[in-house]
């Protein structure tokens, strides 16, 4: 059934001013139990109301003379019927004024009572309700105008009597009653209902009555609209009074018809796209308010007017970084959840990406009703909710959008994605991530031929291949909203890159700085001078080769600046280095607290989650003026500068790359502050050659790395293939692999081996493995016989646990069962700690002792367990020789469970970092992947029923991982973006729960938590409303499921 139509009215206050002062006020409110009853409240807050007890009508006023012991109203009423009786060519019109017109003025003070008057008063009406809607058929204007003087002020509950009325009153027709009771029913009805029916019904209210039924009809029609108002009044009483005001009410009424609207063009072949690319104009208002963005450029219209995606084809479009990629991505997300009503999801590369971007769009989320679901790290359902009525937008980074991707083809509900978006699409060539997000696009592409898929990237070369692989349209422009400027430094002479001239690159002009013999010792790169230039009053990016060099490249400009450096921003640089020692505990780290004074911090993977965030604020409002930092930041948060310097073509020991070249190079030139942007690469004389190919070479190209990854690419992917049964055959596979980008990239695939053949090696190799089931005919690629995956398979697929590791993690837990050692979490702890970080792991032996030391009898049993001795371990320590072969992954293994041991005590990155002699970094990126790592291994032991205890034991521990805080923090570390620090300042400010913070005043925020800006104030409260609204959303699905009427039940059919 189609929904009904809403139609509103508007009605400006001097108007229903005017209608109020026709009508002689009465005393109700003054004695009203809502006054009388209601306690005074502190605060801000609305008082509660008093709680009603009783439900019969009689008591529903409690001590409050009811309506109908009101006798002057009463009287009013009989006279006026009286008055009416006698007279029938009074006029009806002030009649119906009279009547209601009493009734209105204890409506209206009750209604000022319970909300304040807004400037303009709405009422919204469902064209299904008679009583309310005017008729097209009544022809009279003056009536018109008194149905609206009626209507327009009536509380919803009295409408929804009136047509309950008029139900009874078509039931009570045909139901054996005299017509004379029946007539004088109607007519006493429609008095209150429907007044237009006054003038309809006139000429036979002319006629001269029976004086018997007369008589009967005038007591009958006093006592029935005593009861009628009566019935009015208690159902006004017992209605909710609604907290939303009715401006609010209006504005959602209009974005509800724009939206209406809107799906209407789009589902129409039409050009028209409505108010803002076939949106409600509110998207337009809200960028405006949240992003100051007024008008778009002139290449993201001609984008979102392409002929393609009016008709729903793939694209793929590049710019240069700092074009505004992502505005067209989110006005085409916008599109498909309110206009198409499908979900959506954004593939991102990085946590700290999807993060921003959760925060950033949940105010949108909040504004027009949809939900915006976070998937990274151990967050995320799997498969997600399944929504009543809002439209979800997942962002997700690229592993956890794999793993959704499955849920919902595994569920059958792929098809209620309508879009995926992918950022950064040139990752596709990036080692084993590259291959998870081919694996994610050639399954979306294979199983769901409706799912619009959308690419962007500002670094693509063979745009071709790709487009083969997406069946893609492709949308290109070289406009960037501040020009770029590219240099070279060679010693102390500036060249502008020119590919006009014969070697690239034309000479500018000669560095202007006097260097003391002294700081060309320091500074023989010259530094100094090019900072200089531009700090404090702009803003630099200095790119290092390492994070060791971005320390040192910070201390040694700070300790050759001039004085006043120090002046600029004194008090906020203060601040800041408050903000970081509450952050660190009471320690902060002292080349930080040496540099900051000055303007200048570094920024790399060694910080904190918590003082990456710190520095990037300050550094975006100004506080900070230059950054020393790695090649991670130009693929990460958008931290934009005036200048940006390039210490060497290296990252690491390898040289530079064209794309991680372009996208440092990106990050010149702030829209809307800067005239132009300008990137400097220092050269050494012997790499000039090498730089020369650089800066004019083309972007690499993108290749699959299925084959280069076997066990997170080609075997994942058949093993997948299997479980989520796309394909069951080696003929099917064969089909799909058609899908991939490897498909495309046949040429990838070594002379010695067809891509047939790799497959069937793949599958051979998983049934070997316990995997899969079933046989490869040896004869016949093409056989028919089909596979079937194995409950560990299935177990492996569903946990996104790596094929490399997942027979020794079944042995492992399957060890455990024998003798878990639940004295503390340190057992569970070692089989939640990642593989992949034993490599990268060197023991400090004394360190290893002593806390092996601290650990009780049966936490050192652990070690004994897992096979690491505790002889093996003081041999170690005091460097004598091993005889006995321990294997080396799980010595490391053990060591690294230690260390998130010593982490879920102390809850404290700095002090454990010590502790363990680890940069801060590296012991935060321990404790994330070991988090993602327990969420993995849970969906793992979900799918075999032999490690049903491991359960409720990893759900605990994910959790103490995810956040690693103190228990009552929890609550406020689920928002989006709010961090342990910032968890601190809002617990300790009296925000204790996701309740307050999702009700609280972003004034009154920004007044009470320190270094907290007004645009940060509103994004908390944004996303944490969001997440609110998810989890009642969560819980409401729930109860409609458990409230479900089986359509199965035994003996119905």
């Amino acid at each position: 059934m189609a929904e009904p139509r809403l139609a509103v009215r508007r009605k400006n206050r001097s108007s229903l001013e005017r209608k109020r002062s026709r009508a002689p006020a009465q005393p109700i409110a003054a004695s009203s139990p809502v006054a009388r009853k209601r306690p005074s409240g502190g605060g801000e807050g609305a008082p509660a109301e008093a709680p009603c007890t009783n439900d019969s009508e009689e008591d529903m006023f409690g001590d409050y003379d009811s309506f109908c012991g009101n006798d002057s109203l009463v009287a009013q009423v009989d006279d006026i019927e009286h008055k009416y009786l006698q007279d029938n060519n009074m006029d009806v019109k002030a009649a119906a004024e009279m009547v209601l017109g009493n009734l209105q003025s204890g409506v209206h003070q009750k209604e000022q009572d319970n909300s304040s008057a807004p400037e303009n008063v709405v009422v919204l009406k469902s064209d299904q309700e008679g009583a309310c809607q005017m008729r097209d058929s009544d022809p009279a204007d003056g009536n018109q105008e008194l149905t609206e003087s009626i209507l327009d002020d009536l509380p919803c509950s009295q409408l929804l009597y009136f047509e309950k009325m008029d139900e009874l009153f078509s039931a009570s027709r045909t139901s054996p009653v005299s017509k004379g009771q029946d007539e004088c029913v109607n007519s006493s009805s429609d008095k209150i209902r429907d007044p237009l029916t006054f003038s309809a019904g006139a000429k036979h209210r002319n006629r001269p009555p029976d004086s018997s039924s007369h008589s009967k009809c005038v007591s009958f029609k006093t006592e029935s609209l005593k009861d009628h108002l009566k019935s009015a009044m208690t159902g006004n009483a017992r209605a909710q009074t609604l907290q939303v005001s009715k401006t609010k009410q209006l504005k959602e009424a209009v974005l509800s018809e724009e939206i209406f609207v809107a799906r209407k063009v789009i589902e129409s072949s039409s050009v028209d796209i409505g108010p803002f690319y076939g949106l409600p104009s509110k998207v337009k208002d809200l960028f405006r308010q949240l992003r100051g963005i007024e008008t778009l450029y002139e290449w993201q219209h001609d984008c979102l007017t392409l002929e393609s995606l009016q008709q729903r084809r793939n694209l793929i479009y590049s710019l240069p970084t700092g074009g505004g990629k992502t505005l067209v991505a989110e006005i085409i997300i916008l599109q498909e959840l309110l206009c198409r009503q499908k979900d959506v999801l954004m593939i991102l590369p990085y946590v700290a990406i999807v993060q921003e971007k959760v925060r950033g769009l949940s105010s949108f989320g909040i504004e027009l009703g949809f939900l915006v679901e976070e998937y990274a790290g151990s967050k995320g359902r799997f498969p997600p909710v399944k929504r009543r009525v809002k439209k979800s937008l997942y962002i997700a980074t690229i592993e956890k959008g794999h793993a959704l991707v499955n849920s919902l083809i595994e569920t059958e509900r792929i098809y209620d994605l309508g879009l995926v978006v992918v950022d950064e699409l040139h990752m596709l060539g990036e080692g084993s991530r590259g291959a998870i997000l081919e694996i994610t696009l050639a399954k979306i592409l294979y199983t769901s031929k409706k799912t619009q898929i959308i690419g962007m990237s500002a670094t693509l070369n063979n745009v071709g291949d790709l487009q083969k692989f997406l069946q893609a349209e492709y949308y290109t422009s070289d406009f960037r909203p501040v020009e770029l400027k590219e240099y070279i430094k060679v010693r102390d002479t500036i060249y502008a890159v020119d590919s006009k001239t014969e070697n690239g690159f034309a000479f500018s002009r000669l560095l202007n700085f006097k260097y003391s013999s002294n700081l060309e010792k320091a500074d023989p790169d010259h530094i100094i001078a090019l900072v200089t230039e531009v700090i404090p009053k702009y803003s630099c990016l200095i790119f290092c080769p390492t994070k060791k060099n971005c320390e040192n490249v910070a201390s040694m400009v700070c300790k050759y600046l001039k004085k006043e450096f120090r002046a600029h921003k004194e008090k906020e640089k203060q601040d800041l280095i408050k903000n970081l020692k509450s952050i660190g505990n009471g320690s902060v780290c002292p080349v930080l607290k040496q540099t900051i004074p000055f303007g200048i911090a570094y920024h790399h993977s060694g910080l904190t989650n918590d003082e990456r965030k710190s520095i990037e604020e300050a550094y975006s409002s100004g506080v900070l003026c230059l950054l020393a930092c790695t090649a991670t930041l130009a693929a990460g948060v958008n931290l934009p500068a005036r200048r940006v310097i390039l210490r060497a073509p290296y990252v690491g020991s390898d040289f530079l790359k064209k794309n991680q070249y372009k996208q440092m190079i990106g990050r010149a030139g702030r829209a809307g502050i800067d005239s132009a942007g300008e990137s400097i690469l220092i050269v050494q004389e012997r790499d000039k050659h090498l730089v020369q190919d650089l800066v004019h070479s083309p972007l690499e190209n993108c290749y699959s790395n299925l084959l280069l990854e076997l066990s997170k690419g080609m075997q994942s992917l058949l093993l997948s293939l299997v479980g989520l049964k796309i394909a069951v055959t080696h003929e099917e596979v064969d089909d799909f692999m058609c899908c991939t980008l490897l498909g495309v990239q046949q040429q990838l695939v070594s002379k010695e081996k067809s891509l047939p053949e790799i497959i069937k090696d793949g599958l051979e190799n998983l049934i070997e493995k316990g995997l899969l089931k079933g046989r490869i005919s040896q004869e016949d690629h093409n056989s028919k016989s089909t596979l079937t995956i194995t409950p560990l398979g299935k177990a492996t697929y569903k946990g996104s646990i790596d094929l490399a590791y997942c027979n020794l993690l079944y042995r492992e837990l399957k060890k455990g069962l024998e003798g878990l050692v639940l004295e503390s979490n340190l057992h569970l702890l070692y089989l939640s700690t990642p593989y992949d970080m034993t490599s990268t792991c060197s023991p400090d032996w004394m360190i290893y002792l002593r806390q092996f030391n601290q650990l009780s009898a049966a936490e050192q049993k652990v070690a004994d367990i897992v096979g690491v001795p505790e002889s093996f371990i003081t041999k170690k320590a005091s460097g004598q020789a091993i005889r006995k072969n321990v294997d080396n992954a799980v010595v490391n293994r053990l060591y690294l469970t230690f260390v998130l041991y010593a982490l879920l005590k102390e809850t404290n990155i700095w002090s454990v970092s010590e502790k363990f002699n680890m940069s801060r970094g590296y012991v935060q990126n321990l404790l994330s992947s070991a988090a993602s790592f327990a969420s993995c291994l849970l969906h793992f032991c979900e799918e075999l029923e032999e490690f049903w205890v491991y359960k409720a034991l990893l759900t605990e521990l994910t959790k103490q991982l995810t956040y690693c805080v103190k228990t009552e923090l929890i609550p406020l570390m689920e928002v989006a973006g709010v961090l342990e620090a910032r968890a601190k300042q809002l617990y300790n400010a009296g925000y204790k729960t996701l309740a307050h913070l999702a009700n609280a005043n972003p004034e009154t925020l920004v007044r009470m938590i320190e270094h907290l800006s007004r645009r940060q104030a509103k994004q908390i409260i944004s996303s944490a409303k969001m997440l609110l609204s998810e989890k009642a959303e969560a819980l409401q699905e729930e109860v409609e499921e458990l409230l479900k009427v089986p359509t199965d039940i035994p003996g119905t059919h």
